[in-house]
């Protein structure tokens, strides 16, 4: 029985695999657009997105909810994060105060040549 077990392991260790995650992330919405493999594109794609609705959420309450929003991202992002939430609070949220969900969006690319993983671009759906 899976009770309690969620996410994919991505056969690496808890600390590369949350390491890897968090930068994965802050790339996404550094450049919003990666391309990477498919299993690692859906281990972030969720996270990413409840990110974006808790910046989305917060634009609605007074100054103590938004301070309390972009702790709460930048505990999850990590010490190196100030302007990766800067930009997903003033530039990002703002984007998407309309959009119910569905923020992000997966590109097949097809095959990698050297391993033949499957490749996908995840990218920021435009409005």
């Amino acid at each position: 029985m899976r009770h309690n077990v969620k996410g994919y392991k991505l056969n690496r260790s808890f600390g590369h695999r949350n390491s890897m995650r968090r930068t994965m992330i802050m790339q996404l919405f550094e450049h919003e657009r990666i391309q990477t493999t498919l299993a690692k594109a859906k281990s972030i794609q969720s996270e990413a997105e409840k990110m974006i609705t808790v910046a989305k959420n917060s634009r609605k309450g007074d100054d103590m909810v938004q301070i309390n929003a972009r702790r709460q991202v930048a505990g999850a992002l990590g010490n190196a994060s100030s302007e990766i939430v800067k930009k997903l609070f003033d530039d990002i949220a703002p984007r998407f105060t309309s959009r119910p969900g569905g923020y992000t969006r997966l590109l097949k690319l097809g095959p990698r040549l050297g391993d033949n993983a499957e490749m996908v671009v995840l990218e920021l759906v435009s409005e």
